[in-house]
């Protein structure tokens, strides 16, 4: 029996085609060789890191022993330089507590000169005006500003013992005084005790007078009957008389100068 053949037409045949990979179901072995690809990629680079540590682990062994060397000897070196300085920092550690001391005592040296320096600045009116004259170019240097310790040593020390020497002798000679009840200073024959007394006296006009040091400078009061022994002492002083005991008015006092001609820095 034969039946009729029924015919598609081509383009029903070939929307058959593109139609029929939609419905297809997937290939089950797809995930399995990623899988397996990528376990070969994985595989390959431990191999190839392995090989690459294998042939470096020896020079980094070797470096790692080097550097424990070095380090060792490093320590052994540091250890050397520690005891060997020491005693170099006991010794800076020494000079630096000297160092502070020293400094400490200059400070307290300098505070005691100063104040020395002002005590002699302090004590000039009560100086023998001989003295006192003699000393002007140490006591304008003294009032400088700026002067050094040294510098002030040196002046303070010169002044004291100008004023010690003249403290232990008798100082005679010529000298321009201002007398109260003077009109006019005028030159006078003076002998100095010390630095606490002194007579001056005025052959022509017959004059004498006792001085002694005061607050505001030396003070001279006439002395009565005076001129002889006055004149018996210089002429002792000046060999021109023999020795011998003179008998003149004097007074007892405490002067700031006597006690400053006693201290020495």
């Amino acid at each position: 029996m034969n039946y009729p053949r029924f015919r598609w037409p081509p383009r029903y045949c070939l929307i058959g085609l593109l139609i029929a990979p939609l419905h297809a179901d997937p290939d089950p072995l797809e995930p399995a060789e990623k899988s397996a690809g990528e376990w070969i990629k994985i595989r390959l680079e431990t191999a190839r890191i392995e090989g690459e540590w294998a042939s470096e682990k020896p020079l980094l062994e070797s470096t790692v022993d080097g550097l424990k060397e070095r380090a060792e000897t490093l320590e052994e070196k540091r250890d050397h330089v520690t005891a060997k300085t020491a005693r170099d920092r006991e010794e800076i550690e020494a000079m630096q507590a000297k160092n502070k001391a020293a400094g400490d005592d200059l400070a307290a040296a300098e505070a005691r000169l100063q104040a020395l320096g002002e005590k002699l600045i302090e004590i000039r009116p009560e100086l023998p005006p001989r003295l006192s004259e003699a000393l002007e170019l140490s006591y304008r240097s003294l009032a400088e500003p700026g002067i050094s310790s040294g510098e002030r040593m040196q002046l303070t020390t010169t002044m004291l013992n100008r004023c010690e020497q003249f403290n232990r002798t008798v100082t005679c000679g010529e000298e321009v005084l201002s007398i109260d009840g003077e009109q006019d200073a005028k030159s006078l024959e003076v002998i100095y005790w010390g630095l606490s007394r002194g007579y001056a006296l005025d052959r022509q006009a017959g004059k004498a007078w006792y001085g002694s040091p005061g607050p505001k400078g030396w003070h001279w009061e006439p002395l009565a009957e005076g001129v002889k022994p006055v004149s018996d002492l210089i002429a002792i002083y000046n060999d021109k008389a023999d020795p011998a005991f003179v008998t003149v008015q004097a007074t007892l006092t405490h002067s700031a100068a006597n006690a400053a001609a006693k201290q020495a820095p």
